[in-house]
């Protein structure tokens, strides 16, 4: 898919739609699935048919498999990033609508710029950065409390606390794949980790009980289109798109993804899936977008080193995935 001339404009237009577009709308694809399947057993599904299809296409085109130390290391980065983060998303949009669950993953470059502040020392907690931050924690304050009299009712502060928890899973997994041994192609980096961590959600959801009373045939169409598409469009579709744009746009430009996303995730929620847009949501996502905003601009002090990648899809909103994917 890589080409060495300039591509048409038409490609790039098309490219940045998908990834601006399809990741937006997973949120909403994730709600509609844990309507009728269990949360980890729903993001089992996804990221074991994902991994699948992804390791097959990548050993088909003579990409070498992992070692064994590289699925030890896929393994490790998946407890933070598919239990914690994509777990975390999951059983929280039973509790917290698509867009506002959106809208809490957009912290996730807050703690990775707190992470790059406190433990790998790449940044300097300037006052534009710091008031930054302070912007973001702002806009998460807005959205949960319940002090405030904005007219509509603050989410539900257990699905809440599993967005922040899934955010910083994102986070740490991010600052691992900077220490362990992954496989030199990105895409069989990211394969690997998608297929081990719909193993660890699996494993998970059997030992949580999830399998019992669920029944494959008492699931609907609508519901297994929600995860045909969370397949297929938003870990595969997206996921080439975004590759291609890595080695065609600069990392800036591809991250502004971290921006649209939790808007166009809004937008669906509100006009396809029925969810209310008031004040609280307004301003909220505004802070927190404006946070993330400069957060992601802000220069470094010392270039990131980092050389492999994490995965990418809905969560994928993170300055992390546009840094690593470099």
């Amino acid at each position: 898919m890589l080409e060495t001339s300039q591509p048409r404009a038409w490609k790039v237009f098309l490219a940045f739609a998908t990834i601006y577009l399809v990741w937006g709308s997973t949120f909403l694809a994730i709600r509609i699935g844990v309507q009728e399947v269990p949360p980890f057993l729903l993001a089992g599904m996804r990221f074991l048919a994902a991994g699948i299809v992804m390791y097959a296409w990548l050993r088909a085109k003579g990409i070498s498999s992992p070692t064994a130390r590289e699925w030890g290391s896929a393994t490790l980065i998946a407890v933070p990033i598919f239990v914690l983060d994509y777990g975390g998303v999951f059983w929280a949009e039973r509790r917290v609508p698509s867009g506002i669950t959106a809208v809490m993953m957009a912290t996730i470059p807050v703690f990775m710029a707190l992470a790059e502040i406190v433990v790998l020392k790449t940044r300097r907690l300037t006052l534009r950065l710091g008031s930054a931050l302070l912007v973001g924690m702002c806009g998460v304050v807005v959205l949960v409390s319940r002090s405030f009299g904005l007219g509509d009712a603050p989410i539900d502060m257990l699905g809440a606390g599993a967005l922040i928890i899934a955010a910083i899973g994102w986070a740490v997994g991010s600052l691992m794949t900077r220490k362990l041994a992954l496989p030199s192609s990105k895409a069989m980096s990211s394969g690997a980790q998608m297929l081990t961590g719909g193993v660890l959600l699996t494993l998970i959801s059997a030992s949580l009980g999830e399998f019992r009373g669920f029944h494959l045939q008492a699931v609907s169409g609508r519901a297994w289109f929600a995860l045909a598409y969370l397949v297929g469009a938003g870990s595969i579709l997206a996921y080439t798109a975004y590759i291609w744009l890595i080695h065609h746009e600069s990392p800036t430009k591809v991250g502004t993804y971290a921006y649209v996303n939790p808007v166009v995730a809004v937008i669906l929620g509100y006009f396809v899936g029925g969810e209310g847009i008031g004040p609280r949501t307004v301003l909220g996502t505004a802070l927190v977008l404006v946070s993330v905003v400069v957060i992601t601009l802000a220069p470094k002090d010392k270039p990131d080193t980092s050389a492999n990648t994490v995965t990418a899809s809905d969560a994928d909103l993170s300055e992390a995935a546009a840094e690593t994917e470099n």
